[in-house]
């Protein structure tokens, strides 16, 4: 059994030690911390666990924590655990800066511990679905759209939202990005509130990402092209659909639907596929996953170098928003 404390008992603090005592059967739940002593002894209470008065009283306690503090903290708190040689399941984005999240990943690799960052739509059953259909895609779109909610705008909106779809593609295309571009509307916030970004990868693959909180509904689609294929996530709905094209073989059968493809070329026989989702919680499937890591030492779906070139390619975006005047520098 894994002894787990959780760090950060706000709304998705609160989720997560849900999913932590559903998951008895891996976590042994010790305790919590928060900043704010009134939450933590509420919060207490309600989960039935001890609240301690300190980060590094709780770190003493346990093998692994879970880290769901905003992100300001992340390092600091992040930096104790790790030193004390404890394993670290930390929320996106990982850290404020790339410089922090490299300075947690050489405290890692010299403690030896196990931190898995929490890019919670790879665990997405629709993406997972998704993942043996793809062969080098080499133009993906993305729309990730939210109702306002004022909580959240205190960062953009890239790693508000934006981000969960950088890590996904940069998961899904084996390259190096090559060249960004970016622009951006500030609305209701002090930062852009939606924002475009065009990401370019040395094997010419593109990415179109576009991120929104002031939409009137919610969307969470990705759309990736490759040869002979087109492969649609609706991250939100948690379903996938797939459509391919193979050469045809023979005669046409009385159902099935052809493209002909002229100049004397073959023609292509197109096939639909839309495999059915198991539901499963993706937050609760990353946290098993987590345990799964620290059980078998193995290295984590979501590791802290994922999450570095994540933030990193999320900072360049709002490096070319403040180039071209879509954010202001504080």
């Amino acid at each position: 059994m894994i002894k787990i404390g959780l760090i950060g008992a706000g709304h998705l603090g609160k989720i997560h030690l849900r999913l932590i005592k559903e998951l008895s059967e891996v976590y042994e739940l010790v305790g919590i911390f928060d900043n704010n002593p009134e939450q933590a002894k509420l919060v207490s209470e309600e989960y039935d666990c001890k609240a301690f008065s300190s980060v590094e009283a709780l770190i003493d306690e346990v093998d692994c924590v879970d880290i769901v503090t905003p992100t300001t903290a992340h390092f600091e708190t992040a930096s104790i655990a790790i030193k004390r040689s404890t394993h670290v399941f930390i929320e996106k984005p990982v850290t404020q800066t790339t410089y922090e999240a490299r300075a947690l990943l050489a405290l890692a690799e010299e403690a030896k511990v196990k931190v898995q960052v929490g890019h919670v739509e790879r665990f997405n059953p629709a993406f997972r679905a998704a993942i043996p259909y793809f062969d080098q895609p080499m133009f993906i779109e993305t729309h990730r759209l939210a109702q306002f909610n004022p909580r959240g705008t205190d960062v953009p909106v890239i790693l508000d939202l934006m981000i969960h779809d950088i890590d996904a593609i940069l998961s899904v295309v084996n390259s190096t990005v090559r060249k960004i571009s970016a622009s951006g509307v500030a609305v209701v916030s002090d930062t852009p509130d939606i924002a475009n970004a065009r990401i370019e990868f040395d094997n010419g693959c593109v990415a179109n990402l576009t991120a929104s909180r002031i939409s009137l509904k919610n969307m969470r689609k990705s759309r990736f092209f490759q040869k002979d294929a087109y492969i649609s996530v609706d991250f939100l709905e948690k379903e996938m659909e797939v459509v391919q094209m193979e050469t045809l073989e023979g005669e046409a059968g009385p159902y099935d639907m052809v493209m002909e493809m002229g100049n004397g070329k073959p023609s292509k026989k197109i096939i639909f596929d839309k495999p059915e989702i198991e539901p499963i919680n993706a937050i609760k499937e990353e946290l098993r996953t987590f345990a799964e890591c620290i059980k078998n030492d193995t290295t984590p779906i979501v590791s802290l170098e994922d999450g570095m070139l994540a933030l990193h390619v999320a900072e360049q975006i709002l490096d070319k928003l403040k180039m071209n005047g879509s954010m202001l520098d504080k």
